[in-house]
């Protein structure tokens, strides 16, 4: 029992070090920071003028759309950085595979573009 607990003490050194470094971190601008706040930085802040309707209003499906494009080929570059990596080690059926994904998120693309969830009028 004593070898299992001697091969975890490094990570039970840096787990104590990670806290004892994150609470001193949360805690030192509590303490050195100055509190004097006036009345422009008190308030509200929307794209550099003043909030004119209700926070919870409904916004337009076009900010979700392009929101949803924008994860999508996030993620799609997620995906490009390792199959660049090993491309010599997946030969010819990952390459192809990496163009049938590509190509499906090509549609995908090409569809909205058709839809017009790109267009902002």
């Amino acid at each position: 029992m004593t070898d299992i607990l001697v091969e975890f003490l490094p990570i039970l050194i840096f787990l104590g070090i990670a806290g004892v470094l994150a609470l001193v971190l949360l805690l030192v601008p509590f303490v050195i920071a100055p509190n004097s706040p006036d009345p422009e930085k008190l308030s509200a802040y929307e794209c550099g003028f003043n909030a004119f309707d209700d926070a919870r209003m409904k916004f337009d499906v076009r900010f979700y759309l392009v929101a949803i494009l924008f994860i999508i080929f996030d993620l799609e570059v997620t995906f490009l950085f390792p199959w660049a990596i090993t491309l010599g080690d997946t030969g010819p059926f990952g390459f192809w595979s990496m163009m049938g994904f590509l190509g499906i998120l090509t549609v995908g693309f090409i569809y909205e573009w058709k839809k017009g969830a790109l267009e902002w009028e």
